[in-house]
């Protein structure tokens, strides 16, 4: 039978401590802040409610069940004539295409393989805006061309990356056609 370690820790003091053999036991007070570092296994949380927000600063989550999620919208705006997507925004974006624009993809060294990126494109008041994407791969080899229906012309197009990185691949798929 393994030691039970009891570790007193007062929120208030911002006490650090460790917990060190496998199967030990704890009961974090309210208000204090838990925070593990290295490989680690929690083997149970049981019936737990978290709040709040939870960076896993691009590290690995082995096998979750996740139920009931939802993804960041970041609501770009008008998009003019150029846009550099930034999938930290969110990996749902919309805009309003308020000129004939230029997308550029995400790229950078903290892109990460398998990252998608959603785009839900309205055309403005004039419509007739089109669209290009730049470094994008096509499901049938070419790229999608906007519906162009002024204030209801809504398109939607989904893109993935398997290598991420500073020189991703990015593969384009039109999700949503004339979405009025």
């Amino acid at each position: 039978m393994s030691e039970v370690k009891t570790n007193k820790v007062s929120p208030s003091t911002g006490t650090a401590f460790t917990l060190g053999d496998s199967g030990d036991t704890f009961t974090l007070p309210s208000g204090a802040t838990l925070t593990v570092s290295g490989t680690s296994t929690i083997a149970s949380l049981g019936a737990s409610t978290a709040s709040g927000t939870l960076s896993m600063a691009d590290n690995i989550v082995s096998r979750p069940v996740v139920k009931d999620y939802a993804e960041t919208v970041y609501a770009g705006g008008n998009s003019s004539t150029a846009v550099t997507l930034d999938e930290t925004n969110g990996n749902v974006q919309t805009f309003t295409m308020t000129g004939n624009c230029t997308f550029t993809m995400p790229s950078g060294s903290g892109l990460q393989a398998g990252s998608s990126l959603t785009l839900i494109l309205t055309q403005d008041g004039t419509g007739s805006r089109t669209g290009a994407f730049t470094s994008v791969l096509w499901a049938g080899g070419s790229a999608p061309t906007l519906t162009t229906t002024a204030t209801t012309g809504i398109d939607i197009i989904t893109f993935y990356t398997f290598n991420g990185g500073a020189s991703p691949v990015w593969y384009g798929f039109l999700s949503g056609a004339d979405m009025s």
